[in-house]
């Protein structure tokens, strides 16, 4: 059995899991926002962080990184990693996954993806849009478990970087 996983948050740089084969590539028909709340990992129940999640964009895509994860027991693993690690996304979509935009054939149909939908009553976290200096001012002054919120900025940067996407 194969399972593929798709981050594009915190998850490109740092997997937490085994994995056999890891694609750079994009979904689309989405867009990467700092709407998600973060109450336990890049700030507090009082003071909440802003991570990203994915909002529907028609036209747009979504680059990041998708894990091909064999076997199992790493199955297994880690999907009960994911599931402490996301468990602020209320969402779980398999959303086709593209290496070439040309292409209108998927290169991996049906990866695994962690949303956190703007419904507030399943998705408490959900922070939603707000002024552009109102995220930056929350991003600079969050900080949780995991560190400073602007820590996860910063390393979202240098992954996209890393991997020619931004």
């Amino acid at each position: 059995m194969v399972m593929w996983v798709f981050g594009y948050g915190s998850l490109i740089w740092k997997a937490g899991f085994n994995y056999d084969d890891r694609l750079v590539g994009f979904v689309k028909g989405y867009r990467r926002v700092f709407y998600q709340g973060s109450t336990d990992h890049r700030g507090t129940p009082e003071f909440p962080g802003r991570t990203v999640t994915l909002e529907p964009a028609d036209g747009e895509f979504c680059w990041g990184v998708a894990y091909k994860i064999s076997g199992k027991e790493d199955e297994d693993t880690a999907l009960t990693h994911l599931e402490v690690r996301e468990k602020q996304y209320d969402e779980k979509a398999y959303l086709d996954f593209f290496t070439d935009p040309t292409a209108t054939t998927p290169a991996i149909p049906g990866v695994m993806v962690y949303i956190g939908s703007p419904d507030k009553k399943r998705n408490t976290n959900y922070l939603g849009p707000a002024p552009m200096e109102d995220i930056a001012k929350q991003i600079v002054e969050a900080e949780g478990p995991s560190g400073p919120n602007r820590e996860y900025l910063f390393k979202l940067e240098a992954a996209l970087l890393e991997i020619g996407k931004l």
